[in-house]
């Protein structure tokens, strides 16, 4: 089935930080949100890097690749943090997490590494697909795996401690699958600047409410605000829909600090 993407873009400082370290992107075929770490520059440096490196996949991947192409886009990236951290050791501390998609007609491939999130709102219902890289996540698991229960106080001592995130090290492998997208569907992607200080019934209401993606991210990035705003917040909304009802012709947005680079 041949589909395209209708989309939207937002990033904001929120309300407690100094520079925005998040990077957003959103194009004909592919959606990413980075959220940056490792000081003042390091987080700004970081998520720049990987959103520019990924943009060259705008362009169009063939179907039956998808995933091993996004893939090595993610590893070339990863690449490119290990030469800056070369280059500027006083950004050694920097990282990033990432949460991109890549179309191709109906096929979407998704690659997620770290705390950033990916969300799909479908025939009424909301799911995450993503699950956050982070220690307390990984906790739950083992003890879900040996029939155990996770110390709560452990758990929430550790829920933004990272595990995973791309750093230009080595084995900085994301989560890759690949989905099959179907009209109608909604996907948003943001940093934990979003999800953390709004809830997911509340992401859902808005996601319902407002048909507008670009509504729905300003929206969105509003509420968190509005719930204190402790982190940067970065969104990007992309509808599935009939071909016929985009031009073709719309740029692609970059927002945050990869807009500045």
């Amino acid at each position: 089935m041949n589909v395209a993407i209708r989309y939207a873009a937002g990033s904001d400082i929120g309300c407690n930080r100094e520079n925005n370290e998040d990077s957003g992107y959103a194009g004909a075929r592919l959606i990413a949100v980075a959220d940056g770490m490792g000081g003042y520059a390091g987080g700004e440096v970081a998520s720049s890097t990987v959103i520019g490196s990924l943009r060259s996949l705008d362009t169009g991947a063939p179907k039956d690749d998808l995933v091993e192409i996004l893939g090595r886009a993610v590893a070339e990236a990863n690449e490119k943090l290990r030469i800056v951290r070369e280059e500027r050791p006083d950004l050694s501390r920097m990282g990033t997490t990432l949460t991109a998609m890549l179309w191709s007609g109906d096929a979407v491939a998704l690659a997620h590494v770290g705390d950033s999130r990916g969300y799909l709102l479908r025939d009424g219902e909301l799911f995450q697909m993503t699950q956050d890289h982070t220690m307390d996540e990984l906790l739950k698991a083992e003890a879900e795996q040996a029939g155990q229960q996770a110390d709560p106080a452990e758990t929430s001592r550790l829920s933004h401690v990272l595990y995973r995130v791309l750093d230009g090290r080595e084995d900085r492998e994301p989560d890759l699958r690949l989905r099959e997208a179907r009209l109608g569907d909604r996907y948003l992607l943001c940093s934990d600047g979003l999800s953390g200080p709004v809830d997911a019934q509340r992401i859902y209401e808005v996601l319902s409410a407002e048909a507008d993606p670009q509504r729905a991210v300003d929206r969105l990035i509003e509420q968190a605000r509005d719930n204190g705003g402790p982190d940067n917040i970065t969104a990007v909304v992309a509808d599935v829909v009939e071909p016929d009802h985009v031009t073709g012709n719309e740029p692609p947005l970059i927002v945050g600090a990869a807009a500045q680079s």
